[in-house]
């Protein structure tokens, strides 16, 4: 599959500050959980290279598209307007996994294995921004291939 061009300032990254999340926001929360890995030895560099990584996945229209539907199922199911899924269902979350499907998806589209258990760190731990996001918005921010 032939990837697009890279975009410094892609579409999505500016849907995502229209929502409160930023590229820094995204980088240090991804910082938050750095362990140093040979050639990747300090912040710093891990810094620069998940801007890279970032700038790219962000870059493509499928993680676009599955991050609108995100935002948009969230919003939907706030209000109760999801088919079988009540507010105080989705407030209590018994039961509720699509939030870690759609999380894991992302991950594993950008980065296979590791993308996922990348993911399930960053989802038991919520770190940075994703504390701030709501049930299903904040498991698919992790989605990004971190620094290894």
């Amino acid at each position: 599959m032939k990837k697009a061009p890279k975009v410094f300032n892609p579409p999505l990254l500016k849907y995502l500050e229209d929502k409160g999340i930023t590229l820094q926001d995204l980088i240090e929360t991804a910082l938050e959980l750095f362990v140093p890995h040979p050639g990747v030895e300090d912040k710093e560099k891990a810094a620069e290279l998940l801007k890279e990584e970032f700038i790219d996945a962000l870059s493509d229209v499928n993680i676009s598209c599955i991050e609108v539907a995100c935002f948009c199922l969230e919003e939907e199911a706030k209000k109760g307007l999801v088919p079988g899924l009540t507010v105080e269902r989705f407030s209590g979350r018994p039961g509720l996994v699509i939030d870690e499907l759609l999380g894991m998806t992302i991950a594993n589209y950008i980065a296979g294995a590791r993308g996922i258990f990348e993911f399930i760190r960053f989802d038991q731990n919520k770190p940075g921004i994703l504390k701030k996001l709501g049930p299903i918005t904040n498991d698919r921010r992790c989605f990004l291939k971190h620094v290894h």
